[in-house]
């Protein structure tokens, strides 16, 4: 058993390095195919997503959804929106501390550093995605819970990183290392939200 979870975790680390890898290497062909594909209607509609796909819409809908389990008295799904809340701002207080701590120019600012500035300056906090991370975070715990659930709303944080990318705040690499990131909050809150559940649940049925 634990070969088994040690050659997952292998593979998804080797997927991870690669799916990087292939953001950085992507990076400026992605920035320059969104700066020559620019129309007012697609700019208007990709300005809302970032704006409703931002992690405040994100806390308003866990928490609605928490109140509704909670009052329906549904302890699983209880835990579950309660995991995806934690997953989340997990993320986000990793990906703020790495912003600020390595700062990165936005693809929209006019200047010839790609790494460096200002740490205070939101012009230079570009990686990783806030936006990407949160969303990530939020659905994939959602997926580990019920895959067929989460697999229909992995389209939100996929369309909230077109959306950065569109916009240009953000560069390839910067959302696929924001999607790493959110993964990997998922999975560990999973395991000490989700896990224990579900072997229980396993241990009662046997």
């Amino acid at each position: 058993m634990k070969r088994t979870v040690a050659f997952y975790w292998l593979i998804g680390i080797a997927v991870a390095a690669l799916a990087i890898a292939l953001g950085f290497y992507f990076d400026d062909t992605v920035r320059d195919f969104m700066a020559e594909h620019q129309t007012p209607a697609l700019r208007s509609f990709m300005r809302y997503v970032s704006l409703f796909g931002d992690w405040p819409s994100h806390v308003a809908f866990g928490l609605l959804f928490l109140a509704i389990a909670w009052m329906r008295n549904s302890k699983k799904w209880t835990r579950i929106f309660l995991a995806m809340l934690v997953a989340m701002s997990l993320a986000g207080v990793t990906g703020n501390v790495i912003k600020r701590t390595i700062p990165r120019p936005r693809p929209s600012v006019h200047t010839d550093m790609r790494w460096g500035g200002s740490r205070f300056s939101s012009k230079y906090h570009s990686f990783p995605s806030g936006h990407v991370d949160a969303s990530i975070a939020f659905f994939c715990t959602l997926f580990l819970a019920n895959r067929r659930i989460g697999l229909a709303c992995f389209l939100i944080p996929i369309l909230i990183g077109l959306s950065r990318m569109y916009l240009g705040a953000h560069y390839l690499s910067d959302v696929v290392c924001a999607a790493v990131l959110g993964i990997f909050c998922a999975l560990i809150v999973a395991h000490f939200l989700l896990l224990p559940i579900a072997n229980r649940k396993s241990a009662i049925q046997n």
